[in-house]
């Protein structure tokens, strides 16, 4: 039986002290500002501690954390971050109210917010700021994601660092509100935002339509990230921008001297891209872990992320060129894989792993993604196949900074490309594996089609790979450069590379710098150039100084990590700390904290400690619908210090269900990472979705290319064998009259998916022109007639 209960509750029935979160973005062409506010009140009888566990994005440089309590504003300072933990601690200890903000050691997308000493009646006001890039997507639109779901990560055994632990409940369980703002500004005209999430409409604030606001619907559900999509006229040109030192900052200091930020979009030549590469060693790493079950949508719970991504290594293995190596490998709390090492594309060993695939679920339990990485790297390269490696996962890992500081030791050997699929992918984890392994990054959320953005990465897999970059300063005399981005490792067509670069010295008025991007690109010498203004632009603040700053401290946090052990361990970490309190931006090794000195009065009384819970989505979520709500139980570690207590961030969590009103035969079981899976006998297991067409008929063609006119074709294309094999003309063999007919068909019925099919369209095209078969063009025409399109042979390729 329910208990109806009043004001905001936890899932124990405990007061949920923090009451809503209002966000404001503002984003300026390809930079985001974001203020976050978080208000809190107690309307308890006791002093409370409220601690909340969040998600940001894995690259934001987190710059402001304020508290405002009645009329008084504290303004938090960046310090070392046991030496912010001790003050905090001192301050609880002392009865004197206390703000401590500090990122996951971990994980650079996780934080966590302390409010101690909330007396009863209080409120508090907490504003948190950060800034962060956004990425360019696939339709040149700029993707900014709040995070508002965060899945308990799994953590492997012997793995550095605590345990991520997080308070959590369902979406619909989560006790407080969302509001979201945005005003969006580019010096050229925003065309249009779309989100995942209810807008109002757009509202320009000029005639050219360069400025515009959007505000979120009320009543966000917090069952998925809220995803804008901003779209400019004339996206993506080249740009610099340099802005001004801190006028109270020390010259020769990173934030003391300008800093520009530079924008390339490279552009390769056509005669180049044009060509596909034929050779290449293929690995894909499938998570199988028990959350790969969830419905991959909201909307529809028989597509599950499991599903989608194998329907995605269809299409991956069918657009695989001739002459290239292979393999599939999977994890979860063990790994496998379909061949003992990659193997030569052909049509059997293609038909062996399609079998194979189709049988493999989301049974593999927690999410280990570190072990089955080591072992593909223990596998020697092939000579002259570059090794691609495709990366599927949701992402709920908890030693984020282990796995990328593997992938980035074996980043000279192959190029990583990875996929977060479903809400509350980590950001860190699939930005880390792209960055750090020169390849590409995508997010699969909301109603998403994986397909289409996995087959971009493979277009960018084939593309030749970029060697020998280089990046060449042409300044005025007086003015030196000191790069703080990492060495460009790779360059994809269409795709932005950013630079980050502090300027020391002085430059005569209106002078100008240019900067020259070097490299080679099957086999030829290339450049991009841009010239750009050394005069600071105007209204930036610092916010090109904070993206800096935060580059800069990533890398060094890499470089420390890969030093544990050695005698110059710590020298890095110094680095980092230093930085972070110069600039005032987050980092591992430091953390926000505010003390309230102003306030005489002293709280008295034990504290009572409120976790704040965050949205989660559950595994195997399409079987959740009955249930009630879920309770947390924390068991939290307490360190003394001093008379007080201080919480130790990732304490122990321990997650039950309460069944619904209705009885249920029920059983629990845990996939290892926290989240823990309830199986009802009640429920019946959810019918397939009928295949896709489109799939039905990809999963027809040969490895080389070509389709056979056979049953399961005519089936595909809704047609009878004898209405498929009547209009054949003569002259013509079957293979070539069935590959004429499948390719009509997709340019005929499935434009709208051309990305999903376009590479192995190109595969089916070369496989005619080899054929050198006569009558192609009566063909074309039978199979417009048969079909009922009216596609040109041109269009074809042929």
């Amino acid at each position: 039986m329910m208990v109806n209960c009043c004001g905001l509750l936890t899932s124990q029935k405990e007061p949920v002290p923090l009451k809503s979160v209002e966000v404001e973005l503002e984003v300026r062409d390809h930079v985001a500002t974001v203020v976050s506010t978080l208000n809190y009140e107690n309307k308890e009888d006791k002093p409370l501690e409220a601690v909340f566990v969040f998600p940001l994005p894995g690259d934001a440089a987190v710059c402001h954390f304020s508290a405002k309590i009645g009329q008084t504003q504290i303004v938090a300072e960046v310090k070392e971050k046991q030496e912010a933990r001790e003050d905090y601690d001192d301050a609880l200890s002392s009865g004197r109210q206390a703000f401590l903000l500090e990122e996951s050691e971990q994980s650079p997308d996780i934080f966590s917010l302390s409010v101690g000493s909330l007396p009863p009646g209080e409120s508090a006001s907490i504003r948190l700021e950060y800034v962060t890039e956004l990425a360019v997507q696939a339709d040149e639109g700029l993707r900014f994601c709040l995070p508002a779901v965060l899945n308990p990560r799994y953590q492997p055994q012997g793995s550095e660092g605590g345990n991520v632990q997080v308070t959590s409940v369902p979406a619909s369980l989560v006790p407080y509100s969302l509001s979201f703002s945005a005003r969006v500004s580019s010096p050229r005209p925003v065309s249009k935002v779309e989100s995942n999430c209810l807008l109002d409409p757009l509202q320009y604030l000029n005639t050219e339509q360069t400025q515009t606001t959007v505000k979120m619907a009320a009543g966000h559900k917090f069952d998925r990230d809220v995803e804008l999509l901003i779209y400019y006229k004339d996206a993506h040109q080249p740009s610099a921008v340099v802005e001004a030192g801190q006028a109270s900052s020390k010259p020769g200091t990173l934030m003391g001297d300008p800093v520009v930020m530079l924008s390339l979009y490279p552009e390769f030549p056509q005669a180049v891209m044009s060509s596909v590469a034929s050779c290449g060693e293929f690995v894909f790493l499938l998570d199988r872990s028990g959350s790969m079950d969830d419905a991959i949508n909201n909307s529809d719970s028989h597509w599950t992320r499991i599903v989608s991504a194998k329907d995605t290594l269809l299409l991956l293995l069918k657009s695989l060129p001739m002459g290239c190596y292979f393999n599939i490998h999977s994890f979860g709390s063990s790994y496998e894989h379909i061949f003992p090492k990659s193997v030569e594309y052909s049509q059997k060993t293609m038909e062996e792993a399609l079998k194979k695939v189709d049988k493999m679920g989301a049974d593999l339990g927690g999410t280990e993604i570190l072990e089955p990485l080591k072992h593909i790297y223990s596998q020697p390269c092939i000579p002259s196949q570059p090794r691609q490696l495709f990366v599927f996962t949701d992402g709920e890992v908890g030693n984020t900074k282990e796995v990328i500081n593997l992938v980035k030791q074996n980043s000279g050997s192959h190029r990583c490309f990875s996929f977060g699929i479903g809400e509350g992918a980590s950001s860190a984890l699939i930005n880390g594996l792209a960055k750090e392994g020169g390849g590409h990054a995508q997010f699969i959320t909301g109603t998403d089609r994986m397909q289409p953005k996995v087959m971009q990465s493979l277009r960018f897999a084939l593309q030749p790979a970029v060697v020998d970059i280089s990046v060449e300063w042409d300044l005025p005399k007086g003015v030196s450069v000191t790069a703080l981005s990492p060495p460009i490792t790779s360059l994809f067509q269409g795709q932005r590379s950013l630079i980050y670069a502090q300027l020391t010295g002085q430059s005569p008025e209106a002078s100008e710098g240019c900067v020259t991007v070097k490299y080679s690109l099957a086999g030829h010498p290339s450049q991009n150039q841009l010239h750009f203004s050394l005069k600071p632009a105007e209204d930036t603040g610092l916010t090109v100084h904070r993206l800096a700053a935060r580059t800069l401290i990533c890398s060094l946090e890499m470089e420390e990590r890969e030093r544990r052990g050695q005698e110059d361990e710590g020298v890095k970490k110094k680095k980092v700390v230093e930085l972070s309190v110069q600039s005032g931006v987050s980092s591992a090794f430091t953390a926000f904290i505010a003390v309230n000195k102003g306030s005489s009065e002293v709280i008295q009384g034990p504290l009572v400690r409120r976790n704040v819970p965050t949205s989660m989505m559950f595994c195997g979520s399409q079987q959740f619908y009955s249930m009630a709500c879920s309770s947390v139980a924390i068991s939290p570690c307490k360190k003394k210090s001093k008379g007080g207590i201080i919480p130790n961030l990732f304490s122990n969590m321990k997650t039950k269900f309460l069944a619904s009103t209705k009885p249920q035969k029920c059983s629990v079981q845990t996939d290892g990472m926290g989240s823990t899976c309830l199986k009802s006998s009640d429920f019946s297991p959810p019918k397939p979705p009928p295949r896709d067409p489109l799939l039905q008929l990809v999963s027809l063609q040969k490895a080389s290319g070509c389709w056979v006119l056979d049953p399961d074709l005519a089936a595909a294309l809704g047609k009878t064998s004898e209405e498929l094999e009547k209009p054949k003309p003569a002259s013509v063999n079957q293979e070539v009259w069935a590959t004429v007919l499948a390719l009509i068909w997709l340019h005929g019925f499935k434009m709208d998916a051309q990305e999903e099919w376009e590479l192995l369209a190109m595969k089916s095209v070369s496989w005619l022109q080899a054929q050198k078969a006569s009558c192609v063009t009566e063909c074309v025409e039978a199979a417009n007639t048969l079909l009922g399109c009216t596609v040109q042979k041109e269009a074809l390729g042929l």
